[in-house]
């Protein structure tokens, strides 16, 4: 009995002082914040619902309630616009009768948009917690600009990824550092080397009398690469991309390529990955293999096929035009210096007559012909 008695007096005794912790939390009013440079004429009680909501999710004051706000200003006659001096907060807070105001400002500076809120003790009309961030300037984030400072300014941790790409202007782009991807340009030349294997390899080095192209099995490419963004979330974009190029200029061949290729690229570290189908132009005539010394013939009318001899269609230097396709795998990484992108990229073509392998690098700058368009704060 006295051990039930005992359990019984220690879960009222905490539960009255969980009471008690609750309700000596400091009394909290979150006054206007001035916007007027970075969103003139805009509604700025949304900001500072924004900052009250943020607050009450954090914990550490208790708010006083926006319509009790509203009914006490109108009660007494008190202007909750236009207050930010440390004086009228004083004053404020002495009417709403609460412990503390927060209060902030949204400045455009340059271009980045400066984030600052600040905490007053109304009894002693000091300052007594402030807090500032520069951020780029996407009006579209405001509501995490203001989460991530009142966040830093209660102490406590923030998503530091988030933070990254609203602050540096060179992290990768997605949605949150680039939310007008239609403004995104990422086209730019390409040019690397290409190396035949195979089959494939020992027609292009063979005399151009048997129907090769007296040429290295590694060939110089040059080309553009033309790219468009269809999905901008998260870590990853997904791409598609049309690249024409030129082969073997170096060796006196012209091999025109297009190549068409979907794939992902990583927002945090610009290593990507992309595959698609890819068509030649190349010369091609039918002849057959000799039995015996394997020696390649062209097909003609005029002299009879041997007996058993498969007729096939492969490259050949005195042939006709036509298309031959492939599918490319290709990996990477985009390397940055300011608004400069470097991708480096390998590709991969497989083939029954040889694979096919190769490097190639380029460069592009970003553009964002309306990074700044007014964004309407819903």
């Amino acid at each position: 009995m006295k051990r039930l008695s005992l359990s019984l007096l220690l879960i009222v005794a905490s539960s009255f002082s969980i009471l008690i912790a609750q309700t000596s939390r400091p009394l909290l009013a979150v006054g206007d914040i001035d916007a007027n440079d970075a969103l003139p004429g805009s509604g700025h009680s949304t900001l500072s619902e924004m900052a009250m909501r943020k607050m009450e999710r954090i914990g550490t004051y208790e708010l006083l309630d926006q319509y009790d706000m509203n009914y006490l200003a109108k009660r007494d006659g008190i202007n909750l616009t236009g207050c930010f001096s440390k004086i009228c907060l004083t004053e404020m807070g002495s009417k709403l009768q609460v412990d503390k105001m927060l209060t902030g400002s949204i400045r455009t500076v340059g271009d980045n948009i400066t984030v600052n809120f600040r905490i007053l003790d109304v009894k002693s009309g000091i300052i007594e917690r402030t807090h500032t961030n520069d951020f780029l300037k996407i009006n579209a984030e405001y509501r995490s600009m203001i989460e991530i400072t009142l966040d830093e300014l209660m102490g406590n941790p923030v998503d530091e990824e988030i933070k990254k790409k609203l602050t540096l202007k060179n992290d990768f782009d997605n949605t949150v550092n680039n939310p007008y991807q239609l403004r995104l340009r990422t086209d730019g030349p390409r040019m690397g080397f290409t190396m035949f294997t195979g089959e494939t390899a020992s027609i292009m080095g063979a005399n151009r009398n048997n129907g090769g192209f007296e040429a290295q099995s590694m060939m110089f490419q040059f080309g553009y690469q033309f790219e468009k963004q269809y999905l901008n979330e998260g870590n990853f974009q997904a791409l598609f991309e049309f690249i024409p190029m030129m082969t073997g200029l170096d060796q006196g061949l012209f091999i025109p390529s297009i190549t068409i290729m979907n794939g992902l690229r990583n927002n945090k570290n610009g290593w990507e990955f992309a595959f698609g189908p890819t068509f030649s132009i190349v010369t091609k005539r039918q002849g057959y293999y000799e039995a015996g010394t394997q020696k390649w013939t062209l097909l003609n009318d005029s002299i009879p096929i041997p007996e058993n001899a498969d007729v096939i269609t492969r490259l050949d230097s005195r042939g006709d035009a036509s298309i031959q396709a492939g599918f490319i795998f290709a990996f990477g990484k985009t390397l940055k210096s300011g608004r400069l992108n470097i991708p480096v990229n390998a590709f991969l073509i497989p083939s029954n007559k040889g694979l096919r392998f190769g490097v190639s690098f380029g460069f592009n700058a970003r553009d964002r012909y309306a990074y700044n368009a007014p964004v309407k704060i819903k």
